[in-house]
C-alpha cells in the first residue's frame, strides 16, 4: 500500500468520529449491536496499517542480503613430515604449543648421517686427486703427440736427404762407370793392337806387357765401377724405402694423436664427471644431516602430535600438524539461488556461535565448482537418473583486520555468514 492511500484512509476515519451525535445515533440505531466503535476501528487501521509497513519494512531488510548457516571458519593446517627417515632422538614440542617459523620441533638421530658424510667427503677427494692425475696425463699426452709428430716430420726430412745424398752417389757411380768403359775400351784396343805389332815384331814384348797390364787395370777399374753403381742403387732402394717408411710413420703418428688425445680428453671427463657426482653424493649427506633437524615451516598451534622418542619413521609420515591461526578465512556455503547478487567484494557478518558475537568480512572470491561435484564420490548426472537438487558452492569470506577477538578464532568452528548484496 502506497503511504498517500494510508493518508486517505486516516482521514476518513477520523471524519467518521467528527460527525453529529444524532447521525452517529442514528446510525448506531441502524447497525447491529456487533459494529466496532470508532475508536476500535481506529486501532484496528493503524494495526493493520503497522503490519503492513512491518512487513514491508522486512521484505526489503530480507531482499538486502543473504544468510546461511552451513559455514566455518577455515585457515592453513600444514602436515609436518620427515624427509628422511631415522630414529626421533628428540621431541621439542607438544599439542596446542604456538611455536614461530624455523622453531625446533624433532631431531633424529645423526650418527649414521655423520658417517655417510665422511664417507662421501673422503670419496669427493679421491675422485678430485684422480681428475687432477688425468689432467696431468692429458698434458703429458697433448706434449708427446706433439713432439712426436716433430719428430716424425724431421725423420722423414732426415731420410728423404739420405735418399738425395745416395741418388748423387748413384750418379757419380755411373759417371765413374761410363767413363772406366771408356777408358777400358781404349786400354782394350791399345793392347789388341800391340799384340798385333808384338807378332810382327814391331814392338817389343816390354811394351806390349806393359799395355796388357793397363788394359788389365783399366777392366778391373770398369768392374769396380760396376759394383760401384750397383751398390750405390741398392743404397738409393734402400733410402727409398726409409723415406716411404717414415711418411707412412708420420701419416699413423698424425692419425692416431688425435684419437689418442681424444681419449686422454674423454677419461679426463670422466674424471671430471666423477668429481661432479662424488660432490652430489656429498652435498646429498649433507642435506640428509640437515634434514634430521626438523623445524617449523610456519609459525602456528601445534596439534596432533603422534611422534614419539624412539620411534623410527620414514619420509612423508606425519609426525604433527600446525595450525597457522594468524591467517583464517570462513568458508560459507550457499545455495546456487542465493549466488543471484553474491560477488567479491560484498559486506558480511560473521556470527560465531562459540564467542555469540559477530565479526565483519569481505567476501574474497567464488567458487569454481559446487561441493558435491568436488566431493569424494561426484554425482554422475548422464546415467539418466538425475534428480534435481538445490547445490551449494563455497564463498570465501575474509575476515576485516584489526577487530578484536581475531585471534580467539580456531579453523572448524561452526558460524553463521551473513552478506549484504545491496
Amino acid at each position: 500500500m502506497k503511504t498517500e492511500e494510508m493518508n486517505e484512509a486516516v482521514d476518513q476515519i477520523l471524519h467518521e468520529e467528527e460527525t453529529p451525535d444524532n447521525a452517529s445515533e442514528t446510525e448506531a440505531t441502524k447497525a447491529p449491536s456487533r459494529t466496532m466503535s470508532p475508536r476500535a476501528r481506529i486501532i484496528s487501521a493503524l494495526l493493520l496499517l503497522s503490519g503492513i509497513g512491518f512487513s514491508i519494512s522486512w521484505y526489503i531488510h530480507v531482499s538486502t542480503y543473504e544468510t546461511t548457516d552451513d559455514a566455518e571458519i577455515d585457515g592453513h593446517i600444514n602436515a609436518v613430515s620427515p624427509r628422511i627417515a631415522g630414529t626421533v632422538d628428540k621431541v621439542y614440542v607438544d599439542d596446542n604449543v604456538a611455536v614461530q617459523a624455523g622453531q625446533p620441533l624433532v631431531d633424529l638421530d645423526t650418527r649414521e648421517l655423520t658417517i655417510a658424510e665422511e664417507q662421501a667427503d673422503a670419496q669427493y677427494a679421491q675422485a678430485l686427486a684422480r681428475a687432477g692425475s688425468e689432467g696431468s696425463n692429458l698434458a703429458i699426452t697433448q706434449n708427446t703427440t706433439a713432439a712426436d709428430i716433430i719428430l716424425a716430420k724431421s725423420q722423414l726430412e732426415d731420410a728423404r736427404a739420405a735418399l738425395a745424398a745416395s741418388e748423387q752417389d748413384r750418379q757419380s757411380s755411373a759417371s765413374h762407370l761410363v767413363e772406366a768403359e771408356a777408358t777400358d775400351k781404349r786400354d782394350e784396343l791399345q793392347a789388341e793392337r800391340y799384340k798385333q805389332l808384338f807378332e810382327k815384331d814391331e814392338t817389343s814384348r816390354q811394351v806390349l806387357e806393359n799395355y796388357s797390364a793397363t788394359a788389365q787395370a783399366s777392366a778391373a777399374r770398369l768392374a769396380a765401377a760396376q759394383a760401384s753403381l750397383a751398390s750405390a742403387e741398392q743404397t738409393v732402394q734402400e733410402k727409398q724405402a726409409q723415406v716411404d717408411s717414415q711418411i707412412a710413420h708420420l701419416a699413423e703418428v698424425t692419425k692416431n694423436a688425435p684419437h689418442e688425445l681424444a681419449m686422454r680428453e674423454n677419461e679426463a671427463s670422466s674424471q671430471k664427471a666423477g668429481v661432479e657426482l662424488a660432490n652430489a653424493e656429498l652435498d646429498r649427506t649433507k642435506l640428509d644431516l640437515g634434514f634430521a633437524h626438523i623445524v617449523a615451516p610456519i609459525a602456528g598451534v601445534v596439534t596432533q602430535r603422534s611422534v614419539e622418542l624412539g620411534n623410527h619413521v620414514a619420509p612423508g609420515e606425519q609426525l604433527l600438524m600446525l595450525v597457522d591461526i594468524s591467517h583464517l578465512w570462513i568458508t560459507a556455503d550457499f545455495k546456487e539461488t542465493q549466488l543471484r547478487n553474491i560477488h567479491p567484494g560484498c559486506r558480511a557478518e560473521i556470527h560465531v556461535d562459540a564467542l555469540g558475537r559477530s565479526f565483519q568480512g569481505t567476501v574474497e572470491s567464488m567458487p569454481a565448482i559446487t561441493g558435491a561435484r568436488s566431493s569424494v564420490l561426484p554425482p554422475e548426472n548422464a546415467t539418466g537418473n538425475y534428480v534435481k537438487v538445490v547445490q551449494r558452492l563455497p564463498i570465501r569470506i575474509e575476515l576485516n583486520s584489526g577487530q578484536s577477538g581475531l585471534n580467539k578464532l580456531r579453523p572448524g568452528m561452526s558460524v553463521e555468514a551473513k552478506v549484504y548484496v545491496k
